[in-house]
């Protein structure tokens, strides 16, 4: 296991590319696999979650073709899957796992969906509930935990109000609605992301679709498209944080995905004080995307709640790892999901938190950080517990703090952005 050193930066400042938005990468993949004809896809994810996908749609039959970023996809239709000859590991992308099991619904054979340690423990009652409502037949460690053992067949339409926000349960009977008779709706009580009813559409399925409702049409054949992944909002928040932190930093991020149920951090930071500008603004494959311009600026602080919560998921641990560095802290509340996330989010940001010398309290759906007033964070040696998040967060929190900080098993970055560490050197000057 490797550990990542941390010393104190000046100032962060540049202009840089990010990797393809992960979401996006996904469902791009899966879509692609189940369409008629060769699909390529441009920036493509280098995260490990996004590799997992690419193997679990060869393994069922799809020809694929990497290099550079950019992946070519020979889709086998959406009937033409094949059954798998070994179990489907998605190794710890719970993306993968949801959002593949509700193509795998519809198919007539049975498979198999598995992961690494941390997945297995990740609760999947929440897709295997709607897609037994459909028809398919799902069967679950104790009920509810990986391997998923999946027989699927002809599905009947339902109309599914999910009583959890959740993009990839919508995703999951979204995706298993195509292999169903009539047509399935999802309700939302909190919008969520709408990358899978974006990348349907733009694959020619038939789906209408509104802020917290999608309804899409089984049976319609999806068709080959060019695409191009716009870079990772979720990846870039990181650099942005970075930049917020040290005096003097000045930062343009390239080509990232600015879809409007992902922007709310941008926001949120804004509400805070942030210096964050938007510019060459443009669509492409459905997708928003522009530059950001980000540059130092002292923070106030705030309080995350209800639905924006819910939009910020990802981003709520580098926003609860920035308190620390606010006039009054940062409270984080109606976010139970991050308990079960790749490692208790919540939990772990407490324990990083404070042994960095600073003040965190945890709820059972949040917490709370206190500011500047409770002093200033030094280095220590950080445990992120394979999250990749939580690394990510704390090893930018090292940038501001005194002395030198260690990020333990810090290969785990490579779940979302390989290249994390590399580019906060090439950015930073001490």
């Amino acid at each position: 296991m490797s550990e990542q050193k941390i010393t104190p930066a000046r100032t962060i400042c540049g202009e840089t590319s990010l990797p393809g938005d992960k979401s996006i990468s996904h469902r791009y993949a899966l879509l692609a696999a189940i369409a008629r004809g060769t699909s390529t896809i441009e920036n493509y994810s280098p995260a490990a979650d996004c590799a997992s996908t690419l193997g679990c749609i060869e393994a069922l039959g799809a020809r694929v073709r990497l290099e550079n970023g950019r992946v070519e996809i020979e889709g086998a239709g959406l009937d033409g899957l094949r059954e798998a000859a070994a179990p489907l590991d998605a190794g710890n992308s719970g993306t993968t796992l949801r959002l593949l099991a509700g193509v795998l619904a519809g198919q007539t054979f049975e498979s198999v969906l598995t992961g690494d340690d941390s997945l297995r423990r990740r609760p999947m009652k929440r897709i295997v509930e709607p897609l037994a409502r459909m028809g398919a037949l799902v069967e679950a460690e104790r009920g509810e935990f990986p391997p998923l053992r999946i027989r699927g067949g002809e599905l009947e339409a339902i109309r599914y109000e999910m009583p959890i926000p959740s993009a990839q349960v919508k995703s999951c009977v979204l995706l298993a609605g195509l292999y169903a008779r009539g047509s399935t709706t999802v309700v939302e009580s909190v919008a969520t992301r709408d990358h899978t009813e974006r990348a349907l559409a733009e694959f020619g399925a038939r789906i209408a679709a509104t802020a917290g409702m999608a309804t899409v049409s089984g049976g319609s054949p999806l068709d080959a498209r060019s695409l191009e992944v716009p870079g990772d909002l979720s990846a870039a928040t990181f650099l942005i944080a970075a930049t917020l932190l040290l005096p003097g930093s000045e930062l343009r991020l390239r080509n990232v995905g600015l879809n409007p149920t992902r922007t709310a951090v941008l926001d949120f930071l804004i509400s805070m004080g942030a210096k964050i500008r938007v510019t060459g603004e443009c669509k492409i494959g459905g997708e928003p995307r522009g530059d950001i311009e980000v540059g130092h600026a002292p923070l106030d602080g705030g309080v995350s709640s209800g639905g924006v919560s819910a939009r910020m998921i990802d981003e709520l641990p580098m926003l609860a790892a920035l308190g620390p560095f606010t006039q009054r802290g940062i409270t984080i509340l109606d976010a139970r999901e991050l308990r079960v996330k790749e490692t208790d989010r919540i939990a772990a940001l407490v324990e990083n938190i404070r042994r960095m010398g600073g003040r965190a309290e945890s709820f059972p759906d949040g917490i709370t950080v206190a500011g500047r007033s409770a002093g200033p964070l030094h280095g220590a040696e950080i445990e992120p517990y394979g999250d990749h998040r939580i690394a990510m967060a704390f090893a930018v929190a090292g940038l501001a703090a005194q002395g030198e900080t260690t990020i333990q098993n810090a290969e785990c970055v490579g779940v979302s952005f390989p290249a994390f560490f590399q580019t906060i050197e090439q950015l930073a000057e001490r």
